[in-house]
């Protein structure tokens, strides 16, 4: 049974890094003292060492160690043996052309499919859609597929903006863009703003945190889906 927390940022402003959600995060990872880290998607172009250390001190504050996949000799090993996993942000095609490279997608999918609890933030929780084409990031490498775990039956964009009236900016909107992927596709697309997340469990998908996600649909008018929302009718 899968077990998931797919949330928007690792930070919220203000706060620092993963401290919005910590709580949620240690009755999540309740029992597992060590934490499998995927740092491939490189924020900033950050180091992997580095990248798995800022990881490491967000988890200290709830006694969970953390442990980068490089670290390991054999990844897929690594993956297969692990008590739980964290991918975070940063960008997404970099984040996919690696798993495939490495040929971890179908192996973490099947570990998490059978109960390996599972944490995205941002880039790891974009590929927890069906596919990675709803990201904000510039593809600055070509995947082999746009094509992901497909934890949940629709796409995530993470990150979610509001069109902000005041604002001189004359480029699209994020809702723009969204629709503009529905003229060719109609996979349902989930607006999650920063501070949400989604809690999956036996068989739920429950919207957590205290704003709205936006739903988008082929053909239909946008919603606005409060807090508590259970996501489960789009699967």
């Amino acid at each position: 049974m899968k077990k998931l927390l797919i949330a928007s940022s690792s930070s919220v402003h203000g706060k620092g890094y993963l401290e919005y959600i910590l709580p949620e995060l240690a009755e999540f990872f309740k029992g597992v003292n060590e934490i499998l880290f995927i740092p491939y998607a490189r924020p900033g172009g950050i180091t992997h060492e580095a990248y798995t250390e800022v990881a490491r001190k967000g988890f200290e504050s709830i006694d969970i160690r953390i442990k980068g996949i490089h670290e390991y000799s054999n990844p897929m090993d690594a993956v297969n043996q692990a008590k739980g996993i964290f991918i975070g942000g940063g960008n997404t095609f970099l984040l996919v052309k690696q798993l495939y490279d490495l040929k971890l997608l179908s192996t973490i999918k099947n570990v998490v499919e059978n109960g390996t609890p599972y944490f995205g933030t941002s880039a790891g929780s974009n590929i927890c859609g069906l596919t990675m084409q709803n990201t904000n990031d510039m593809p600055i490498i070509y995947p082999p597929s746009f094509d992901t775990f497909g934890f949940v039956n629709f796409n995530l964009n993470c990150h979610y903006l509001d069109p902000d009236p005041t604002s001189t900016h004359m480029g699209e909107t994020r809702e723009t863009r969204i629709n503009e992927y529905h003229t060719l596709n109609k996979t349902a697309v989930l607006g999650l703003r920063e501070g949400s997340w989604l809690h999956i469990k036996k068989g739920k998908i429950i919207l957590k945190g205290s704003l709205n996600a936006r739903l988008f649909q082929q053909n239909k008018p946008a919603l606005e889906l409060p807090p508590n929302t259970d996501l489960s009718f789009l699967t």
